[in-house]
């Protein structure tokens, strides 16, 4: 820092107590130029004359007032206190903002991240202390303000970093609040791999940390750890150590299986990370949580020890008047920004608690999801609507059963479930609430899903219906026990209905009949299309599939988004009027429709006749996102339907419709977002599936059934990271032990499905468990010898939900069964095949251990001198090849909330 005080300049800038400062950028490198003229400091607010030196008017006592390092300057005992003409050397950018603060008037000058930093930095270095209270009112504001983030986390990374250069104690304080309360947005940023490990640390320790689930939190750091070894330069968040210590934030108890699965006997470790900012609660997956550990998430830190246990050890005694009264006394914390609580697949959880525990909780819940949770009885959703009326969306969904009414059974017998409160409606006494019915007035569901639940009753049907000026959505997808009479009878009711998944149900003339029928409480305004007033017009999401009956003629809707008419018998004539009326379709499926290329009765040419061209309609108003392709399409040209398919994300391409190869290999240039692809009967090559797999960059599901062509390893030897399914169904015989280990390797699959791979042996099955610990679903079939051996490496998936093995080696022991419900909690569907049993049968548990079997399937073949010795029957001496040996029946378990179902199904399912 320097002084001149010579000059007319000088001596009239002294007179008329103005002061001019020269700064020179610190940065900048030494210049022998003359310094630019002075200018006021009004006009620092547009473009600068240098980016390196500045000369600026500024009103000397102003200075003095505001910064103490201008007051020891100006008006102490250095040279420069009496001079006009003051050079100093600084950060150029900060002291013009600094000047701008001091000078500009309140109202025109506002702090924000863009110049935050470098006010902090003027303020810091010229001292001026009312700058720095404001950069710090600030700063705690932007915490303050609101639940969601305001400034980026570049900012934030970059503030942290100056903090920590310059002892800037409420930016260090700040900060890592800040990203705690963030925390579900901040990972989703690019910037959150760069978060140094300090405030990453620090960010993970803070009680603020609102996260979606310890699974979020868990993927979150092993992000960071990942980026940071990838990272070329060596510092102290690339050690171990480090590593490790932030792993160890991370409650081991709360992860679902796919992660961990471990004991503790430390309550807090089962705490669920609950703060005032939680928007959605995730626990999917842990079927080790329980009732207990939900209220003790829910109550005080602070609460004694004893008081605490005492509470959360009453939670199945039977007695929800008990409960209720020691929770009221425990005074249970509220959080009223939660409105999604997920506690599918948690089988140990008492759903009475559970409901009161959301009650007391979440006074502002608004969705619930108990997916594949088996022992979630109607009696538990007529609870819930009357203990939280303002839940608006219920997921109630489990598997679909196995038995279909198409396939013949032998016998059937069915057995009451041990393991279930049978009389719930007892236990729901105590609350004074059961016996009510739900007052429509005060219901707000709008969407239910109930998909799979084939107990469900025509008489439940009705009480839901009850829910009428609210329901718009329903899903009912096979529940079986339903009649075409009770479906008509719940659309009758409920007339705001627009999206109904009716697959495989007996949805039919009734039903459709309602669908277009006049609504009664409809005011017949004017409407220049004569069917609005009938409820199918309205109506945008309509899934058929399975559905025996053709009723399609008599729809009349024209406001469909998504259209499902998969395995149906509905024909051209019913077909292409609805599409040509509903011309905003996203989701077209038609697979399985062979009535499609009929027309009253008889084979005719598609292309002949007047529906010949519909599907070249669609490219001209449909842009669609999801497709299955089946018998419809077959005779039209395919890139016709190319501008369409931009947006797809989700394609099935069934037999009946042949892509050619040019088409496969452009797919993911026509469909650049493509997430899921399913192609049988196709003709495909390593060329198609290796573009596949390097092009399409977001592709998560790859599904070859039956096709042709001649696929070799090269196929899969590429990397494919986003990639989670992948069923290869007698695509792949050649498939080793060392394919097997590069496919585990270039993707991180959640879901395996291998048919015909005659090579693999009892070491695939290492390969497989040690390659994808995380694997929910494993079908092998006609795969070699993998359980000569038995299947010990397979029981070490923990988070494994289905499992086939069917003709994979005769290793598999009596006892498999029970041996898979207790090593693999989350386990849902088991299928076996007898020709497997190394003791010639498998021991068939009355009441399993686990709760959340839904089925366990058992096929056996036709008896023959050759199947006793064999899976194979006698190659003919016209073929080097033994036949796969056709099964005569399947033993079915079938598990329902009430009951247990053993079936003889004479199909191989």
């Amino acid at each position: 820092m320097s002084a001149a005080g010579d000059g007319e300049d000088g001596a009239a800038a002294a007179a008329a107590d103005t002061v001019v400062l020269e700064i020179t950028d610190a940065a900048a490198s030494p210049s022998s130029a003359p310094p630019p003229p002075p200018i006021p400091v009004s006009a620092l607010a547009g473009p600068l004359p240098s980016p390196t030196v500045l000369a600026v008017r500024a009103d000397r006592s102003r200075l003095i007032e505001s910064s103490s390092y201008f007051r020891a300057l100006l008006g102490g005992s250095f040279s420069e206190s009496g001079s006009g003409y003051v050079r100093i050397s600084c950060d150029l950018g900060a002291a013009v903002q600094v000047l701008r603060y001091l000078f500009e008037p309140p109202g025109s000058f506002a702090i924000s991240h863009h110049n935050f930093l470098p006010l902090l930095e003027g303020a810091l270095f010229l001292a001026v202390e009312s700058l720095l209270v404001d950069c710090e009112r600030w700063f705690r504001t932007v915490r303050s303000r609101n639940p969601s983030m305001v400034v980026p986390l570049d900012f934030i990374i970059e503030a942290w970093f100056f903090a920590q250069k310059h002892g800037v104690t409420f930016v260090e304080d700040v900060c890592p609040g800040y990203l705690a309360q963030n925390f579900v947005q901040v990972i989703s940023s690019r910037s959150f791999v760069h978060i140094p490990y300090d405030l990453l640390c620090s960010t993970i320790e803070s009680p603020h940390l609102t996260v979606d689930s310890e699974k979020q939190l868990c993927e979150a750091i092993l992000s960071w750890i990942s980026a940071s070894r990838q990272s070329c330069e060596q510092s102290v968040s690339n050690s171990a150590d480090n590593q490790l210590s932030l792993l160890s934030k991370v409650r081991v108890c709360l992860l679902p299986l796919g992660f961990a699965a471990v004991t503790d006997d430390n309550l807090d470790s089962y705490r669920i990370r609950l703060t005032e900012y939680s928007k959605k609660i995730v626990l999917s997956g842990c079927p080790q949580l329980t009732t207990q550990f939900l209220y003790i998430s829910a109550l005080p830190t602070d609460l004694d020890a004893v008081f605490k246990r005492t509470i959360v050890s009453d939670v199945n005694d039977g007695c929800l008047n008990h409960y209720n009264g020691l929770v009221k006394k425990a005074k249970t914390l509220s959080f009223r920004n939660v409105r999604i609580v997920d506690l599918s697949k948690c089988p140990n959880v008492h759903f009475g608690a559970a409901i009161l525990w959301m009650k007391w909780a979440f006074p502002e819940l608004r969705t619930f999801i108990a997916s594949y949770c088996l022992l979630f009885q109607f009696e538990d959703l007529q609870y819930l609507l009357l203990r939280c009326p303002w839940i608006n969306e219920i997921n109630l969904s489990i598997d679909t059963s196995v038995i279909l009414s198409k396939y013949s059974i032998i016998s059937s017998r069915s057995e009451v479930r041990r393991d279930v409160n049978q009389n719930l409606s007892s236990y729901y006494m105590q609350s004074g609430l059961y016996g009510t019915s739900v007052n429509p007035v005060f219901s707000n569901i709008s969407k239910l899903i109930l998909e799979g639940r084939n107990d469900i009753t025509d008489m439940n049907l009705l009480e839901i219906s009850m829910l009428k000026s609210s329901l718009c959505y329903i899903n009912i997808k096979h529940c079986t026990l339903l009649t075409d009479d009770g479906i008509s009878t719940l659309l009758l009711n409920c007339r705001k209905m627009h999206s109904m998944i009716l697959s495989y149900t007996s949805f039919g003339n009734h039903s459709i009949q309602t669908l277009c029928s006049l609504d009664p409480s409809d005011g017949f305004s004017y409407h220049k299309d004569e069917h609005a007033h009938v409820m199918a017009f309205r109506l945008q999401e309509l899934h058929l599939e399975g559905c025996e009956d053709g009723a399609l003629c008599n729809f009349v809707g024209s406001s469909l988004e998504y259209l499902d008419i998969s395995e149906t018998v509905v024909s051209m004539v019913s077909f292409a009027p609805v599409i040509r009326r509903n011309s905003n379709l996203s989701c077209l499926k038609t697979a399985g429709c062979r009535n499609l290329l009929f027309e009253q009765g008889e084979v005719q040419s598609t292309s002949g006749n007047k529906y010949g061209r519909f599907l070249q309609e669609i490219t001209s108003t449909c842009y669609l996102e999801d497709v299955e392709m089946g018998w419809a399409f077959c005779p039209v040209r395919v890139d016709d339907l190319i501008p369409s398919f931009s947006k797809v994300r989700r394609m099935t391409v069934g037999l009946g419709t042949t892509l050619p190869e040019n088409i496969l290999h452009a797919l993911p240039e026509i469909c650049p977002f493509l997430e899921s692809l399913v192609l049988r009967f196709q003709v495909i090559s390593d060329r198609v599936v290796r573009n596949l797999l390097e092009s399409s960059t977001n592709l998560q599901v790859l599904c070859l059934h039956y096709c042709l062509g001649s696929l070799t390893s090269f196929s899969f030897q590429t990397m494919a990271p986003a990639l989670r399914i992948l069923r290869l169904q007698w695509v792949t015989p050649w498939i080793t032990n060392d394919d097997l280990t590069i496919l585990t390797q270039n993707c991180n699959l959640v879901e395996l499905l291998l048919s015909g791979c005659k090579l693999l042996d009892s070491n695939s099955q290492e390969i497989i468990s040690s390659g994808w610990p995380n694997l929910a679903c494993l079908q092998l079939e006609e795969c070699g010898q993998i359980t000569l051996d038995g299947v010990d490496s397979i029981l070490d998936c923990k988070a494994l939900e289905e499992v086939l093995l069917r003709h994979t080696g005769r290793g598999i022991g009596r006892t498999i069964i029970t041996d898979a419900i207790r090593e693999l909690p989350l386990l849902r569907k088991l299928a076996l095949d007898l020709c497997d049993a190394s003791e010639g049968g498998y021991d068939t548990p009355n009441v399993p251990e686990g709760k959340m079997m839904r089925s366990v399937r058992m096929s056996r073949c036709k008896k023959s001198a050759a199947a006793a010795r064999s899976c194979f029957v006698e190659a003919s001496s016209s073929s080097s090849n033994p036949k796969p040996v056709q099964h005569r029946e399947t033993i079915v378990l079938e598990w329902s909330s009430r009951q247990l179902t053993t079936a003889v199904v004479e199909e191989r399912l």
